[in-house]
């Protein structure tokens, strides 16, 4: 077996190990209404051996700031903090990472958007 299909080989095992299945592949697939080996294909032609092996522990990361991001959007709190400086960032930071901890956890991400609705409303209302 020659260099270029050791490669090959290494980096299908890579993309088709249960974790990048699990949390990359499957839900990305998903989301782009593609199948799994349409995925698999283009992450394998576009992405060289070392940024396959990186990217698991970079989705990870990158997953907690994609939440963070989405709670900022659906509590309004580029509104509260950016426009109108009723939060402060230190509050809304703290809240979100408080948030995101949660929805990693295991809990719900309605559920725990609930409990940050009535977080934002709470600090709005000790502002009075």
């Amino acid at each position: 077996m020659d260099d270029d299909a050791k490669m090959h080989l290494i980096k299908k095992r890579i993309i088709k190990s249960y974790a990048w299945q699990r949390d990359i592949i499957k839900p990305l697939s998903k989301d782009y209404n593609c199948s799994s080996e349409e995925l698999e294909e283009v992450l394998f032609n576009l992405l060289d051996m070392s940024s396959l092996e990186a990217l698991h522990a970079t989705y990870v990361t990158a997953q907690e700031t994609c939440l963070a991001e989405k709670f900022n959007a659906d509590l309004r709190l580029c509104w509260f903090v950016d426009t109108l400086e009723l939060i402060s960032k230190e509050d809304a930071t703290n809240l979100k990472d408080k948030l995101v901890k949660e929805v990693m956890n295991g809990k719900k991400y309605d559920e725990v958007l609930e409990e940050g609705q009535i977080e934002v409303f709470q600090i709005l209302k000790s502002l009075q």
